[in-house]
């Protein structure tokens, strides 16, 4: 049985995608990491789980129950340590703890709130007043807080940011043991070191998206591996030795003056480190610092961001430089091809135009030879006169009945 089953879950703020088809199952008793940069959607999927914000899409249950039509059934199954310090400030730590035992119905939990506060190092400020209390402190009431109806599921955003070196050992100490007695603990933090140490499994997750997933020796051996890193004050490295030779930076990042660069060598097996340091002898070299650094769960998280963000940046750009280069030939192609077109009907246009031109001027010599044949053999028509021009031109006046009968009588005589 699982204990958190995530299916597909997305959640978009407007234009933004804070979660994109988030999907993985933590199993029951696991201790599961949720590791990832700022700004990757960790405390946005564990405030899915809370219930204090709703998924745009896809499904999220705890020991089977669905976090939205199963709410109630799902919030007594699961504590949660926000990231942020939020407390109430008139009360005290006892009565803080108390009062979250009333929101499961736990009225008689004094036995188990004396036992949290005595491993969270909290029985001296039982009776404080929760502003009375440091950073440190209150992030060790929350936690309390998150462990006091004693849910199977533990999700730990953060629990040791700005919490001091005996608190967080303490800490680990008690949320390990709850671990061994069966819960499942989901932890989210940036230090790696502790996942390392506790994690079984680990996601990863860039920008909403999960980018690794699977168990921590899996990811140790994928993609890291150990180094010889081998300081010289006299010498150079051998030619044969180069090709192991890494490119990563030093952990210190300052630079001391005088002091040589150190080679980062990567080292597959152990044994190879009595050939490596031989070879460095017969080439008169004279060793200052010989250092083994062994795969560790921060070099794994730089690595596989790293390729995210390449592959990320590379896949998307890659399309849609295809994309680009398949449009820019289409167009180069369409505009090759129109102008093929245009070069072959002005090739085919132009001899029309210069037959149709030629004709036109046959035409007209034809027409003026005609006319001038024409003229010549008929004569030219008489010219109108002004006066016939004006009698035609004037109008004709009408004459009556009387005038033409005085006509008529005038004829007779």
């Amino acid at each position: 049985m699982y204990s958190i089953q995530i299916d597909r879950i997305q959640k978009n703020y407007q234009d933004f995608s804070a979660l994109k088809e988030v999907s993985f199952n933590v199993e029951e008793g696991e201790f599961f990491g949720l590791l990832g940069p700022n700004g990757a959607g960790k405390t946005t999927l564990i405030s899915i789980l809370a219930g204090l914000t709703c998924a745009t899409s896809g499904t999220a249950r705890i020991h089977g129950f669905d976090v939205v039509k199963n709410y109630r059934e799902a919030r007594r199954r699961v504590g949660i340590v926000p990231q942020e310090l939020v407390f109430d400030p008139f009360f005290t730590v006892r009565e803080t703890l108390r009062l979250q035992s009333g929101y499961y119905g736990l009225r008689r939990n004094d036995a188990w709130i004396d036992e949290i506060m005595h491993h969270l190092d909290l029985t001296d400020k039982a009776d404080s007043n929760m502003r009375a209390l440091s950073g440190g402190m209150k992030r060790r009431v929350l936690v309390a807080q998150a462990l006091v109806h004693r849910p199977p599921v533990i999700v730990l955003d953060e629990p040791t940011a700005g919490v001091d070196v005996e608190l967080r050992q303490t800490l680990w100490k008690f949320i390990a043991q709850l671990n061994k007695d069966g819960h499942t603990i989901v932890l989210t933090t940036h230090y790696l070191e502790e996942a390392e140490e506790l994690c079984n499994r680990i996601a990863m997750l860039r920008q909403g998206k999960v980018v690794a997933l699977d168990h921590k020796a899996a990811l140790l051996k994928g993609f890291a591996s150990n180094q010889l890193v081998l300081t010289l004050s006299a010498g150079q490295l051998p030619e044969s030795l180069k090709p192991l030779e890494l490119n990563h930076k030093a952990r210190s990042a300052v630079s001391v003056p005088g002091k040589a660069k150190p080679h980062v060598l990567q080292l597959n097996a152990f044994d190879e480190i009595e050939a490596i340091l031989a070879q460095c002898r017969q080439a008169g070299c004279v060793l200052e610092e010989v250092e083994i650094r062994r795969a560790d769960l921060e070099r794994v998280f730089l690595q596989v961001m790293k390729n995210a963000a390449q592959g990320g940046s590379s896949r998307p750009s890659s399309r849609s430089e295809e994309h680009a280069s398949t449009s820019t030939e289409k167009t180069t192609g369409q505009e090759k091809a129109k102008a093929k077109a245009n070069t072959a009907s002005s090739t085919k246009d132009q001899p029309i135009t210069d037959s149709t031109s030629v004709s036109k001027t046959k035409v007209k010599s034809a027409s003026k030879s005609t006319a001038s044949t024409s003229s010549k053999e008929s004569p030219p028509p008489a010219r109108k006169t002004a006066a016939t021009s004006s009698k035609e031109s004037a109008p004709k006046k009408r004459v009556s009945a009387k005038d033409k009968a005085v006509d008529a009588t005038k004829e007779m005589k």
